[in-house]
């Protein structure tokens, strides 16, 4: 897709019917979130580096460009950000080559809002390459389409990845309802103008305007995302 992305616009309450549904993909709709920590830990590992815990909520949820600058830059590991991008997916890839646990609820709302024909798009800061190998799973027929962290040339928290998802559907993102797991994709879909339902999978995550907070995708189907939408008004 291209990476031209359109203006915010003028966000209305009117007409706030649902239009579409945009997801997150890692710690939202796949428990992969872990993979990623686990991945960076052996890789760092290797390279004579111990990484200390607390540094998992800076890198949780971020695109790789932020986490792995950040990692390089604490350690002072003598690697690249090319380099350890490479490391990076290929370690992820075996994981998820390995298992690809789905998070509670996932699958039924999917379907759930294929069955309604409810247009629905995945937004990640993952790459291509890792996005294609889980959606054979996941399942690439619940998608409209698919936005890839290096799609765009602002990811997540910039607003871009939503609008550009927006677009490509056609829909206003002020009638769109963002499901995220982390704050970095709570931070990007709300600067584009989406409703918000967050599902905190590593860190807290507060309520806020135009934001819900849930423990599980299980609390969530399609009617609860339109009550949402009407309660705008």
């Amino acid at each position: 897709m291209t990476s031209t992305v359109p203006a915010l616009g003028t966000r209305t309450a009117e007409g706030s019917a649902l239009q579409a549904v945009l997801l997150d993909m890692d710690g939202t709709l796949v428990d992969t979130e872990g993979f990623w920590w686990d991945v960076e830990v052996e890789i760092f590992r290797t390279l004579g580096h111990a990484l200390d815990d607390s540094w998992r909520q800076v890198v949780v949820g971020g695109p790789m460009t932020r986490s792995a600058n950040f990692l390089i830059e604490a350690t002072g590991a003598d690697i690249t950000f090319d380099e350890l991008s490479v490391l990076l997916n290929d370690g992820f890839e075996r994981r998820i080559g390995v298992t690809l646990p789905l998070m509670p609820g996932a699958t039924r709302l999917l379907a759930e809002l294929a069955a309604h024909e409810i247009p629905t798009a995945l937004v990640s800061a993952s790459h291509r390459r890792i996005i294609d190998r889980i959606l054979a799973s996941l399942g690439s027929h619940y998608f409209t389409l698919t936005v890839a962290g290096d799609e765009v040339e602002r990811t997540k928290p910039f607003p871009d990845p939503y609008l550009l998802a927006a677009a490509g559907l056609g829909v206003d993102p002020a009638r769109c309802a963002v499901i995220e797991d982390t704050a970095t994709g709570v931070a990007a879909a709300e600067a584009a103008g989406c409703q918000v339902i967050a599902v905190p999978s590593i860190a807290p995550i507060a309520p806020a305007v135009r934001r819900t907070v849930v423990t599980s995708l299980e609390e969530v189907d399609l009617a609860f995302l339109r009550g949402l939408m009407t309660e705008m008004r």
